[in-house]
């Protein structure tokens, strides 16, 4: 590498911390809704239609970023508004918490932001993507533990499909890498917490996003 390639190289270096390999991800936002009522902050959730992917889980208003969006705020608002009918002059963005990378292949920007009583009482909830909505008081995760489980992650080279055949995703014997590769491997454990409101049960991506919102709580 000559001097002229180096300093190349120098000036190409992000000047912003970013998530790498972002664009091998889905990358989405949500929006984190606070709902003051009778001096109280309550979190606005909703429940997702039936017929939809993961459909009937309790989450955050959100989804997948778009071309169109000028930010991932941007996508949270818009997000917001098609599946809650909320409008962006009825919310008020308070802040940003850390990027999430799941080990379901996502990376989600979650805001938080106070929306107006009113806009709470002119709903107008998409049923293709919505089922219903929860209000719950923020002291309820503040004084109720949430319940602790561990799922296990392998990586599988390979898979058996519905005839029964061998189908390779990744080489290992090709490549001459070594032999403990050759099976499923990594064994990771992710915690995951699970709390229970009512009949309605709250866990995933929106618990860990709970977690993290009440450590600055």
């Amino acid at each position: 590498m000559n001097k002229k390639h180096f300093k190349t190289f120098i000036k190409n270096l992000p000047l912003d911390v970013n998530v790498m390999g972002r664009d091998r991800y889905f990358n989405s936002a949500v929006l984190i809704p606070l709902v003051k009522i009778d001096g109280e902050y309550h979190l606005l959730f909703q429940k997702r239609a039936a017929n939809i992917r993961q459909g009937g889980d309790i989450c955050f208003p959100g989804g997948g970023y778009e071309d169109c969006d000028k930010s991932f705020k941007h996508t949270a608002l818009r997000e917001t508004k098609e599946e809650l009918g909320i409008k962006k002059k009825d919310i008020k963005i308070l802040g940003q918490l850390d990027t999430y990378v799941a080990p379901i292949g996502a990376v989600i920007e979650p805001f938080v932001g106070v929306i107006k009583k009113k806009a709470i009482d002119n709903m107008i909830i998409d049923p293709s993507e919505v089922e219903s909505t929860l209000l719950i008081p923020m002291k309820f995760f503040k004084e109720h533990q949430p319940e602790t489980y561990t799922l296990k992650y392998e990586v599988h080279p390979f898979s058996i499909n519905e005839d029964g055949e061998k189908e390779v995703h990744f080489p290992v014997e090709e490549l001459g890498l070594p032999e403990a590769y050759r099976k499923p491997w990594g064994h990771k454990r992710h915690k995951v917490w699970v709390y229970k409101y009512e009949n309605e049960v709250i866990w995933g991506i929106t618990a860990v996003i709970i977690n993290d919102l009440l450590k600055r709580y």
